[in-house]
């Protein structure tokens, strides 16, 4: 019987297996990186946009947008090389900052901005973090063609250059992460971020809005927000990064904010959607590890993926470890609604970004039968929904009683299209 070693936070869990019972959902994750001379190559050939370094003129300064600690996109390496041809091209080390668009997510600690940027570069180069509710911070730049006012931090309009550098993944309501959500909502105020991903919801139907779903850019509302705000932002040179397993940049796409960016998404499609004849009533699936599965509400997107290849009243057995909890201490609080239907109106009355996923989780949960191994305590994880498998992911598998399933090893990274 074959054996697939599922991640698990930064670890691993086998997984003994009957190939005439699974069937193994999604790609070869294994791509060779990207050389140092490869990248340069990508820089050297952006998309809709002349090369970085052809419009930054000695003197000029520089700001540099990373993700946080929740995103995988092979940051150090691009950074580092990036840094080197700036200062290269007469920009001075202080001229150059870093800001972390975390949106509402927490603070980056010490240790992780050495993980993300590399201890040189952290040691040699200005870090900002961003405060989505510091009025100190924000600025308002506009309002959106639907009348949502654009405040924004006020590091990109202090800069002759913004470089956004991030990776390219499903969003199960933005449809990709990456590019123009380094700034909305990486880099907006709290009032912003509310609004615009309020859109993704429609209260009179008590429904996910149309058109916005994981895989979707045209047609879909909080998507072309996104974009528009971002738009407000000037000379903004985009860098998305496609990565493999082992978190290293696989492929490149630099230049045009909108332009590079659509094509780097088309490209991850092209490798990451995969397509099944039928959904059947058991689906094991990781995350994909770390970070996938930081918390609960980052796993939520690997769920989604699950959910997609589990016909309704099925098994979903989801590999999570959540070292670092629910993702927020106030997310718990949205399932003391009696059922989806309770908290879509709980959600419509009083709108809050995480409410969103809660009732996306919480859809689901009463769908499916969901077990999760996972660090985390039964009882949250009950008052969600979840089941915590308390043995093997074997056992769990067995109890079941369905002859034929799914297995996805990085449900975090695929699209499963029915």
């Amino acid at each position: 019987m074959p054996q697939i070693r599922l991640k698990y936070g930064r670890t691993v869990v086998p997984f003994d297996y009957d190939e005439g019972r699974f069937d193994v959902l999604g790609g070869d994750e294994s791509s060779a990186p990207l050389t140092d001379v490869e990248i340069g190559e990508r820089f050297d050939s952006p998309i809709g946009s002349e090369p970085l370094e052809e419009t930054i003129a000695p003197g000029d300064s520089v700001l540099l947008v990373v993700p946080d600690a929740t995103r995988q996109t092979g940051c150090g390496q691009i950074v580092n090389l990036l840094v080197r041809r700036l200062i290269a091209s007469g920009v001075a080390p202080f001229d150059i900052a870093i800001i972390f668009a975390t949106g509402i997510h927490r603070v980056v600690t010490d240790a992780e901005k050495e993980l993300i940027l590399t201890p040189f570069i952290v040691q040699r180069i200005k870090t900002i973090n961003h405060g989505p509710r510091d009025l100190m911070q924000i600025v308002r730049v506009g309002q959106t063609s639907g009348g949502i006012p654009v405040e924004l931090n006020r590091a990109l309009t202090g800069y002759d250059h913004v470089v956004l550098i991030g990776g390219v993944n499903f969003h199960y309501f933005a449809g990709y992460t990456g590019g123009r959500k380094l700034i909305c909502p990486g880099l907006a105020s709290s009032k912003t971020i509310s609004a615009t991903h309020k859109l993704a919801f429609d209260c009179e139907t008590g429904q996910r809005r149309s058109g916005v779903g994981i895989g979707l850019l045209d047609g879909n509302a909080v998507h072309e927000a996104f974009a528009e705000a971002a738009s407000m932002i000037e000379s903004v040179f985009c860098i998305s990064a496609i990565v493999n397993e082992a978190g290293q940049v696989a492929e490149l796409y630099c230049g045009d904010l909108i332009a590079s960016h659509r094509v780097a998404c088309e490209a991850f499609a092209a490798t990451h959607t995969v397509r099944i004849p039928e959904k059947r009533g058991l689906v094991v699936a990781s995350c994909g590890g770390w970070p996938h599965d930081i918390n609960m509400i980052q796993t939520h997107k690997a769920l989604e993926a699950a959910a997609g290849a589990c016909s309704d009243g099925g098994t979903i057995i989801l590999l999570a470890e959540c070292a670092d909890g629910l993702g927020r201490p106030d997310f718990i609080d949205w399932f003391e609604a009696a059922d989806s239907r309770e908290l879509a109106a709980r959600l419509c009355e009083k709108y809050q970004v995480n409410g969103q996923t809660a009732w996306s989780l919480l859809r689901k949960t009463e769908r499916f039968d969901v077990r999760v191994v996972s660090s985390l305590e039964k009882e949250p994880l009950s008052r969600m929904g979840l089941r915590k498998i308390e043995d093997s992911v074997e056992k769990a598998a067995e109890t079941a009683m369905v002859s034929r399933g799914y297995l996805i090893p990085n449900a975090a990274k695929v699209l499963v299209a029915f």
